[in-house]
């Protein structure tokens, strides 16, 4: 089979499909990308076993059709080297010899079958079908993302959790010390379902969407779900287990309410962190009109602490929080003030702009430190 490509735009789909590829793999066939191609069009795969994403580029001249694999690192340390000119490949049917050739050199490698490269299992049960704009699918995973739990002791954490309503999608992270909930409104699914996204394609489904203004088609069914645009395909495995009841760990009843600037107070924050202790632990004091944090390291006799002003007027609390974790919520509000809600010193606290998006409803819930 032959067909020409230019070398960049051969790379940037490659690079895109490359996120899924582990740099180790139990199967050698997955260390290959999987070419096919029909008529004009070329469909480039690679997969982790666990995901696959594919995706498809218009090639010019093509003679002949069929499969291959070839080698992922050869070829994007291959093609990050060249500028942008055009490709012949012509690749031997009989013993998948490969031949690139360019305007001033040719490369020449083997390839591997590409019927050894693991296909779908079919689904046990009638698929679940639904669209959703690409910017809102984004928009639910950059907002919890970063939340989302490492300890492979619990994998039910490891991702994001998509509770599927007919007329909104509620994304939920939790890493244990800190959860994300974040209702997107307005979603007419028609459907009632949920499943966990694990963490590595979730951020590669952003990645391939975030420029996106069109919709996604979604099909779920018992194991998978796959998100498929014109240009790509992302099949991934469900993280199995049961995610757990979040509302019932969002506290109702809180008594104390603080209004604040966002920026002031994360930029405080940073300041006299430099100063905690290996605990990380910074004392927040709700002030009338104030919130006064402060901290300190006894091994080192070092303390720091700093007053920013904001809309308080209830009684006086304490209430102390990790640095690095009231930190990474701060940045992961998008909001110019933020209210923080308190029931008391033992109790989560919890972090929601003041000005909400019409159609979205955002709420970060931080477990305290004792003072």
């Amino acid at each position: 089979m032959k067909f020409n490509i230019q070398s960049k735009l051969l790379l940037s789909h490659l690079s895109a499909v490359s996120k899924v590829v582990n740099s180790k793999n139990k199967l050698s066939i997955l260390d290959n990308f999987l070419f096919n191609l029909e008529g004009d069009r070329l469909v480039i795969t690679g997969s982790d076993q666990e995901t696959t994403l594919t995706t498809n580029v218009q090639v010019q001249d093509p003679v002949g059709s069929g499969k291959f694999a070839a080698n992922v690192k050869k070829l994007l340390d291959l093609l990050k080297q060249l500028p942008d000119l055009a490709l012949s490949f012509d690749v031997n049917d009989a013993n998948l010899e490969i031949n690139i050739t360019y305007l001033h050199g040719k490369f020449n490698f083997i390839g591997v079958n590409g019927n050894e490269f693991p296909t779908k299992a079919p689904s046990e049960e009638e698929p679940k079908k639904f669209v959703l704009p690409c910017k809102k699918v984004v928009e639910g995973i950059q907002q919890t993302i970063f939340a989302v739990g490492v300890d492979e002791m619990r994998p039910v954490m490891m991702g994001i959790f998509w509770d599927i309503k007919p007329d909104e999608i509620v994304f939920v992270a939790s890493d244990t010390h800190k959860l994300v909930r974040y209702r997107k409104l307005g979603l007419n699914t028609g459907l009632e379902l949920s499943f966990i996204l694990p963490t590595k394609p979730a951020s590669i489904l952003s990645n391939i969407l975030e420029k996106n203004d069109g919709d996604v088609n979604i099909t779920v069914d018992s194991k998978s779900a796959t998100f498929e645009t014109p240009e790509y395909t992302l099949t991934c495995r469900f993280v199995n287990g049961r995610y757990p009841n979040y509302n019932s760990v969002i506290p109702t009843a809180n008594q104390f309410n603080v209004s604040i600037d966002r920026v002031q107070l994360l930029n405080a924050l940073r300041r006299v962190s430099v100063f905690t202790s290996s605990s990380g632990l910074v004392k927040l004091e709700m002030r009338p009109d104030e919130v006064f944090m402060s901290t300190q390291d006894i091994d080192y006799s070092t303390s720091a602490e700093e007053r920013i002003i904001c809309e308080y007027n209830g009684a006086e609390m304490a209430i102390g929080f990790n640095d690095e974790n009231i930190i990474d919520v701060l940045n992961n509000i998008n909001a110019e003030n933020i209210s923080l809600q308190l029931m008391d010193p033992t109790r989560a606290g919890l972090f929601l702009p003041v000005d909400q998006k019409e159609d979205e409803d955002l709420l970060v819930l931080l477990m305290p430190m004792m003072l």
